[in-house]
């Protein structure tokens, strides 16, 4: 979920590309935030480009 945020796909598109409800992406998203103590999406974008995940 971190890597195609961080390539620029919406939530939408991420569900559909993973076959989850956009709310699953979100709630995927909220877990990932807290867990690398981010509050963005352009921090977490950030965060996965340096850790080469994107």
């Amino acid at each position: 979920v971190l890597r195609l945020m961080a390539q620029g796909q919406t939530n939408v598109q991420i569900a559909e590309q993973l076959v989850i409800s956009p709310r699953t992406v979100n709630s995927h998203l909220t877990s990932i935030y807290k867990k690398i103590q981010v509050t963005s999406r352009s921090a977490a974008t950030r965060y996965a480009i340096e850790h080469q995940l994107a």
